[in-house]
């Protein structure tokens, strides 16, 4: 797949798939949570599983963090599950993202140059 295939401002290398379980959902919020999740810059998909109560977002971490969307998802009166799980998915997902973002920005230099040689 190539960065043409997703919405504008995403990148593949930095695109990640994540999915949380909510509280709080229903049929009067659904619609503008998810309208207002997929507004937001660098969100490429976002899917809500009525039955698993499951919100699969698919987003590109040097545009957006999870934590943008979750204020987004209580703005609309819902939150995370409150269960274990969901607290280790929510914090590993944070840690991966902000590596994800950090190597992304890092220049690569090389030490192993030809002695004599100008670097630039």
């Amino acid at each position: 797949m190539s960065d043409c295939e997703h919405r504008p401002g995403v990148k593949e290398a930095t695109l990640v798939v994540r999915n949380l379980r909510l509280t709080g959902v229903d049929n009067q919020n659904l619609e503008t949570l998810q309208t207002d999740i997929v507004k937001l810059f660098g969100i490429d998909d976002v899917i809500y599983n009525e039955k698993s109560e499951v919100i699969d977002l698919t987003y590109d971490v040097s545009h957006i963090n999870l934590e943008n969307i979750e204020e987004v998802i209580r703005k609309h009166g819902a939150d995370t599950h409150n269960d274990w799980w969901t607290y280790i998915k929510v914090n590993y997902y944070q840690f991966v993202d902000q590596n994800i973002k950090d190597n992304a920005k890092h220049q690569p230099h090389c030490c192993h140059k030809v002695p004599g040689t100008k670097t630039s």
